[in-house]
């Protein structure tokens, strides 16, 4: 039989040493390694139970002392010394409980980096200490380990695959079995993020990564990396091949896991930064990051070729990757510290990638805002990463630096980095090299950004291309839908042709003259009150409907500023709140009639900060031009788009809403102009691809259509009228064993991403509504309890569930379950006649019980129990009374386990998060006297639930008619967002 241990964990051994896995007998647990000294760059492998050490030890000393001995002439002279060192890395590892993770693992990298010093020089002076050599990767112990066990107090974990470098745990991985369609790469990353680092932290203070795989995708993340940032990982010679099975991850296998790429990713490619809400995170580079920052280096240290244009679609991680370009650069011996120069064109993107350094805590960064500063920088030849825009370098005059090693960025290579600007860009830096970013595809009529920053070396002229299609499927953006939503009073045609000329540039005095007597006639038709007023609503009822339910929010864009007002006054007198919708737009000196949004920077900055905050109530952020480019509130999942635009400006300003975020599929553009109308002639750029960027939602229409029946293909015979139990047992016996249930699963997942993506459409949705309901409903009955397979097995989205809760009463189960384990008559009976009817009515009592209880350990371990029990059963490993004997003990379990919940904790629990809520969401007028308000809440609500009322129409009326008259005792019945939140809470929490 195939399994994760001799599949996924022993291929993986082989393919990175060459060595079969020991795994059993004598052989296993005996030293078998060489040591240091065999001069290769290349793992050992050695046997988990093998290796000297401890299960208690994080370091493996009898590696680490010789390496330190062997790395440090002070140290070789002094061999006690080592253990000085060690000290002081163990002492790290305790400090974790204390600085948690993140922050240790920073402070323990920078001894692996060779940053700190201990006085071991003569005269005690300080001296570096080396635990790694960076330089002659020979003189480094390379030793990959399976099935580690590392214990810290009670709790023993035992890992999968450690890589170990002079005796430190620099990555752990976790292999799943590749036989199952519901366990994924996303089980293991969840047992090192959910399980390890959170039970074992200490092991993780050294890692620089970690990795998970099932032998068909290949996932990385660094130390407390939410698992929806996991990346993929690709080899550079092959991006895109696909064998199907293990030769799918054998690519990104070899390519990461060398251990000269650990080493430069531990080295040149990790940071630490710091978010919105002020805590340590940890950065570490994608693939295509990676592999172009060392290609920009290797053409700087080569020296031949000066130049080099980088296409990264928008969102990608541009900004990022010049920060570990740009300390790669600064750190490299070859260079003789160089100048690095980020040139953006624009304040707003100057402000936007200044704060990625800032917060990625880069040394020695410095802002040239102005020209004095630029030139006086250049003229002391100061050595540093300075920040500045193209126009300094419009007022500068002639020659500023000479010198070979200045390497410069221009970020949005496309736009003011041609021309004369960047002739005097040239000029001022005549032996510079000069690399372009861009992240919207270069027109091949546009020959001026191939001529300046293209290479004739290159191939198509860009040095490196990370395409949209690439950025999808690595799931670094995320795909683009756009909805036509057309007022009646469509525009003329004609009228929007004119405006999308005014956005090609380079007209004659005469032609702009022209154009701007047609320009005024458009902005006349698009803020026409009645129009206004039209869309205005639509925009509300849209996205009350179809993106306020999942948490996210939105941009309107529109015309021009003026229409920024008229579209606020719009929204605040739909709405009754003020405080839903913002104008964030540019006013320059002067303009008395926008001086309310006349805002300094920092006020801007914090404005922005809320609206990424999924708490606040600033839900809607109305712009025209600023905020178009340059961006990210990955938050925000729609466009409300009224604005003419096309070619680069359309695309950078679409991708605004694709960046990932959780429980987000798809960014959504909806479109009141027809812009869209042609994707050819609004995306007007030579590869055709570009114009596949966003997908309409008909399209989607089509798919739903082929989705819903490959479903329903799963019940052929199935009468999907028939109601309670014998409804149930039919349609689950068409999904009789694990094989099945994870296919269906994969299909059901697909069609409720659709179901999500298009809901609210009831012309279209309608007459599918009850069969998605019944799907949804056999989906959730055959769910694993554990939350095994995490990928497929995913959380309904918020209008699957409106849908399953909105009036209906689903025939629960009795929920006898303890009657029925101490009923002997019942047993008797069972176990003599064995009638499969009443053994699946059994399993399902469980499974509900289960799920009531799904978050808790040992709830989850009994689910694993269920599973593997049923598999056994199902592969013929055991007779139908031994499966009915377990089920019952599992049963009997599942009764005393619940008897062990403390039903006073819960209610604790329950109180505490009520508090929070009120504490949260209390303005200056709210009653201050919350305790006696959840108090009040808590008793009422307990009163007139019951168990399982969340599923039927009428506990869900009782309880909110409950919620209701507490709130009106209180007069906060007008608050109907803190009604809204209590009874979410009220729904998890009771």
């Amino acid at each position: 039989m195939f399994n994760e241990a001799n599949t996924v964990e022993n291929y993986i051994i082989h393919l990175l040493t060459g060595q079969p896995p020991i795994t059993e007998g004598p052989a296993a647990v005996k030293e078998t390694r060489t040591g240091y000294g065999t001069l290769r760059v290349g793992w050992e492998y050695v046997y988990g139970p093998a290796l000297p050490r401890t299960t208690g030890d994080v370091f493996i000393e009898e590696y680490l002392r010789p390496a330190l001995i062997r790395l440090n002439p002070e140290i070789a002279a002094q061999p006690d010394r080592a253990d000085e060192v060690i000290y002081n890395l163990r002492a790290i590892l305790l400090s974790v409980q204390v600085e948690g993770l993140v922050r240790a693992n920073e402070l323990f990298v920078e001894w692996l980096r060779g940053d700190k010093s201990m006085p071991f020089g003569p005269n005690h002076e300080y001296v570096p200490v080396k635990l790694i050599d960076f330089d002659d990767l020979t003189r480094n112990d390379y030793i990959l380990s399976n099935q580690v066990t590392y214990k810290a107090g009670q709790i023993e974990k035992r890992f999968d695959l450690v890589l170990f470098v002079n005796g430190l745990p620099l990555v752990v991985g976790e292999a799943k079995t590749p036989v199952r369609q519901a366990v994924t790469w996303f089980d293991g990353a969840h047992d090192i993020h959910h399980i390890y680092e959170e039970t074992v932290p200490a092991f993780f203070v050294p890692n620089v990564f970690s990795f998970a795989t099932e032998g068909k995708s290949y996932y990385y993340g660094a130390v407390r990396t939410p698992l929806e940032y996991w990346s993929v990982w690709r080899s550079r010679t092959n991006l895109s091949l696909s064998y199907g099975g293990l030769k799918d991850i054998e690519g990104p296998l070899r390519s990461m896991l060398r251990p000269a790429v650990i080493l430069d990713i531990l080295q040149n490619f990790t940071l630490w930064a710091t978010d919105k809400r002020h805590r340590k995170i940890k950065l570490i580079c994608r693939y295509q990051q990676y592999f172009t920052a060392n290609q920009i280096v290797e053409r700087v240290v080569e020296g031949h070729i000066k130049k080099g244009l980088i296409w990264h679609f928008q969102g990608s991680g541009k900004s990022l990757l010049m920060v570990f370009a740009a300390q790669k650069l600064r750190l490299h011996p070859a260079l003789k510290n160089p100048t690095v120069l980020i040139v953006v064109d624009r304040i707003d993107l100057d402000t936007q990638i200044t704060a990625t350094f800032n917060a990625a805590d880069v040394p020695n960064i410095a802002a040239a805002d102005s020209r004095d500063a630029l030139q006086s920088m250049l003229a002391q030849d100061v050595r540093k990463i300075i920040i500045t825009t193209i126009h300094k370098f419009g007022e500068a005059e002639g020659v500023l630096n000479t010198r070979s090693n200045i390497i410069l960025f221009a970020d949005e290579a496309h736009r003011t980095q041609e021309g004369d600007l960047g002739d005097a860009m040239r000029e001022a830096l005549p032996n510079a090299f000069f690399f372009g970013l861009t992240g919207t595809p270069i027109n091949k009529r546009d020959r001026n950004t191939f001529r300046n920053f293209g290479a004739v070396e290159d191939e198509n002229a860009y040095m490196n291309r990370y395409s949209f299609e690439e950025s999808i499927r690595d799931g670094a953006t995320l795909p683009l839908h756009f909805e036509a939503r057309l007022m009646d009073m469509r525009l003329d045609q004609a009228a929007i042709d004119e405006a999308f000329a005014g956005l090609t540039g380079h007209l004659s005095e005469e032609d702009q003259a022209n154009l701007a007597r047609k320009a005024a006639k458009m902005a006349v038709l698009v803020k026409a009150p009645e129009r206004v007023e039209k869309v205005a609503a639509d925009i509300v009822q849209h996205y009350r409907e179809k993106i306020e339910p999942n948490g996210f929010k939105t941009m309107v864009v529109t015309f021009d500023r003026e229409a920024c007002v008229v579209y606020k006054e719009a929204l605040d007198r739909l709405t009754g709140d003020p405080d839903l919708s913002e104008i964030v737009m540019t006013v320059n000196a002067g303009e008395s009639e926008w001086k309310q949004y006349n805002r300094s920077k920092d006020d801007e900055e914090k404005l922005l900060d809320r609206f990424r905050d999924p708490a606040d109530p600033f839900k809607i952020l109305i712009v025209t031009s600023k905020l178009l480019t340059g961006f990210d509130a990955p938050i925000c999942q729609a466009m409300y788009l009224d604005k003419p635009m096309k070619d680069h400006n359309l695309l950078q300003a679409i991708c605004r809403v694709n960046r990932p975020y959780p429980g987000k599929s798809h960014g959504l553009i909806v479109d009141y102009l027809g812009i869209f109308d042609d994707v050819a002639r609004a995306l007007d750029f030579d590869e055709a691809a570009v114009q596949q960027v966003i997908s309409n939602v008909d399209k989607l229409k089509e798919e739903f259509e082929l989705a819903i029946a490959a479903c329903l293909a799963f019940f052929p015979d199935v009468d999907r009228s028939v109601e309670g139990y014998e409804g149930l047992l039919a349609a689950q016996e068409c999904l009789p064993d694990n094989d099945t249930r994870d296919a269906f699963a994969a299909e059901y997942s697909l069609l409720s991403r659709l179901w999500e993506a298009i809901s609210p459409d009831p012309p279209f949705l309608g007459p599918h509504r009850t069969d998605y309901r019944w799907l949804t409903q056999v989906y959730e009955s055959v769910k694993p309890p554990s939350g095994q397979g995490k990928l497929l097995w995913h959380v309904l989205g918020a209008k699957t569930l409106d849908l399953i809760h909105e009036n209906i009463h689903v025939d629960a189960i009795r929920d006898d379950l303890e009657t029925l384990i101490l009923d002997a008559d019942f047993l008797a009976e069972l176990e003599a006649h064995q009638n499969p009817k009443q053994i699946k009515e059994l399993e399902i009592k469980i499974i509900k019980r289960l799920q009531k209880h799904k978050d808790k350990p040992q709830f989850i371990q009994l689910g694993l129990r269920l599973e593997n029990l049923k598999q056994a059963l199902t592969q013929g490993q055991m007779t139908s009374l031994e499966y009915l004997k377990k089920l019952l003990e599992i049963a009997k379990a599942v009764v005393n386990a619940e008897k062990q919940v403390d039903p006073v904790e819960e209610r604790k629990t329950a109180k505490a998060a009520l508090t929070e809520l009120f504490q949260e969401t209390r303005a200056v007028d709210t009653p201050v006297m919350v305790e006696r308000i959840v108090n009040d809440i808590d008793s009422i609500v307990r009163v007139v639930r019951f168990d399982g009322w969340q599923n039927t129409s009428a506990g869900e009326r009782e309880v909110k008619k409950a919620l209701r008259q507490t709130l009106l005792k209180y007069k906060l019945h007008t608050e109907h967002e803190l009604f809204d939140k209590a009874y979410g809470y009220i729904r998890e929490y009771y």
